[in-house]
C-alpha cells in the first residue's frame, strides 16, 4: 500500500521552536565540470528549498567562483583538479573535510564530468566512506562503467532510462517496456534504494515498491533531476527512521513526491512546455505546505 499524506507527515517531524541549522543536516553537493556548472548549483537549490540546515558544493578548484555565484546560501569547496574535473587527489580532503563538518548525505554526481579520472574519484569515494549518498548523473556513467568491487557508501541512485540502460548493460527502450523489473533489478544488483524516473517514478529496495503519482511531462528538462538529487540528500539528514536503510527509503519516497508536486504546482502556474528545473526548485515550498501544512 502506497504512504498515505499522514504516513509522510510521521516520517518528518515538525520543528521544535528551539531548532537549529545542525538539527536538518549539511549536505555535500560534489559536482561540477567545465561547461557543467548549473547542475552542482541545481542541487544546492533542491537541496536548500529541501530543508537542509547547511549546504556545500564541493567543485574543482579553478571553478570555484560561478558557485561562489549562487545559490547565496550554500557554501563552496574548492577541490583538487584536472583540466577542469575533479581529481582523484581530492579523497584525502574531501574524507577529512566530511568528517569535521559532520556532512549527513552527499549528491554525488551533478556536472561532475567524465573520463578515467571521474570514474577513479567516485569509485574511490563509494569504497571509503560511509556517508548517506544520492548518486546521480555522471556518478551514475562512472558506476556504469564498472571496477566497483566494494561499496562502503549506503545509498540511493537515481537514474532515467538512458542512465539505467547502462547501468544493466542494455537499451533504454528495454528498461521502458519493464520499468518495474529494470528498478528491481538494479536495486538488488547494487543494493541500493533505487528511484527510476520518469513517468510514475518507481521506488524500490528491492522488496518494497513504491510508485509516484505526483509529476507531469514538464519536467521532462535539464536539470529537475538534480534538483531531485538535491532535496532528496536533505531529507536524508531530516527524516526520522530506526535505521540508516530506512532512512534511505524514506528519504527516497518522500523526495519523488515532493518532487513531482512541486513540478505539478510550478506547471500550473507557467504551464508545462515553459517549465524549467528552477520553476521545480521554486516551487519545493508550497508543496511543502500542501504535504506537511507548514
Amino acid at each position: 500500500m502506497a504512504p498515505s499524506v499522514t504516513t509522510f507527515r510521521s516520517w518528518l517531524p515538525p520543528r521544535r521552536p528551539d531548532a537549529h541549522k545542525n538539527n536538518f543536516g549539511h549536505v555535500l553537493v560534489l559536482g561540477g565540470s567545465r561547461g557543467l556548472m548549473g547542475a552542482p548549483r541545481l542541487a544546492a537549490w533542491g537541496a536548500l528549498r529541501g530543508g537542509a540546515g547547511l549546504v556545500t558544493m564541493a567543485v574543482p578548484e579553478s571553478l570555484e567562483p560561478i558557485a561562489a555565484g549562487g545559490p547565496w546560501e550554500a557554501m563552496t569547496l574548492p577541490l583538487p583538479e584536472k583540466n577542469g574535473v575533479l581529481s582523484v587527489r581530492a579523497l584525502p580532503m574531501v574524507r577529512r573535510w566530511i568528517e569535521a563538518r559532520r556532512v549527513s548525505a552527499v549528491v554525488l554526481g551533478p556536472g561532475l564530468g567524465g573520463g578515467a579520472g571521474v570514474t577513479a574519484f567516485v569509485r574511490g569515494f563509494l569504497a571509503t566512506l560511509s556517508v548517506p549518498t544520492v548518486l546521480d548523473a555522471d556518478g551514475l556513467n562512472a558506476l556504469a562503467r564498472g571496477g566497483f568491487r566494494w561499496i562502503a557508501a549506503p545509498w540511493i541512485l537515481t537514474p532515467h532510462a538512458g542512465e539505467m540502460a547502462r547501468l544493466l548493460g542494455t537499451s533504454a527502450s528495454e528498461v521502458q517496456k519493464d520499468r518495474r523489473g529494470s528498478a528491481l533489478s538494479a536495486a538488488r544488483r547494487f543494493k541500493a534504494v533505487v528511484v527510476l524516473k520518469g513517468r510514475g517514478t518507481l521506488v524500490t529496495d528491492g522488496d518494497r515498491e513504491f510508485k509516484n503519482s505526483t509529476g507531469n511531462p514538464g519536467m521532462a528538462t535539464g536539470g529537475t533531476g538534480d534538483v531531485l538529487g538535491g532535496l532528496t540528500a536533505a531529507l536524508l539528514g531530516q527524516v526520522s527512521a530506526k535505521d540508516v536503510p530506512e532512512r534511505l527509503w524514506r528519504a527516497a519516497v518522500l523526495g519523488a513526491h515532493l518532487h513531482g508536486l512541486a513540478g505539478d504546482l510550478a506547471g500550473a502556474k507557467t504551464g508545462r512546455v515553459s517549465l524549467i528545473a528552477g520553476d521545480v526548485a521554486a516551487h519545493l515550498p508550497l508543496a511543502f505546505r500542501r504535504t506537511f501544512s507548514v
